[in-house]
C-alpha cells in the first residue's frame, strides 16, 4: 500500500549532513519527495512509497547520523497523491 508522511525532524539536524543523509537513505528505499531545511533550525520531509519503506526511513531519520543529534519527530501520515518522481533536496 502507498502512502504519504510529512515529517519534522527537530535537533541539531542542520549544517551537519542531514539533509544528504536523508537523500541516500530515501532514494535506497526507491522513495519520492523532498527534505529540506527550516528557519528554526528543524528539517521538513515530505515522501511517498510503500508504507514499510516510509516507515523504516522513519526510523533512520530519528537515529540521525553519527554528526547530528535528533531531539524529536514530528510524524504524520497523510494520503499518497503521485506528485513526486523522485526524491530531492530542495533549497
Amino acid at each position: 500500500m502507498k502512502i504519504g508522511a510529512h515529517i519534522i525532524i527537530r535537533g541539531m539536524v542542520q549544517g551537519v549532513g542531514f539533509r544528504y543523509f536523508t537523500l541516500r537513505n530515501a532514494k535506497t528505499l526507491d522513495l519520492t519527495g523532498y527534505v529540506k531545511n527550516l528557519p528554526d533550525g528543524s528539517v521538513e520531509v515530505c515522501v511517498e512509497g510503500e508504507k514499510d519503506r516510509v516507515d523504516e526511513l522513519k526510523k533512520i531519520l530519528d537515529r540521525g547520523t553519527g554528526y547530528s543529534s535528533v531531539e524529536g519527530i514530528d510524524f504524520r501520515y497523510m494520503d499518497f497523491t503521485a506528485k513526486f518522481h523522485e526524491f530531492s533536496v530542495e533549497y
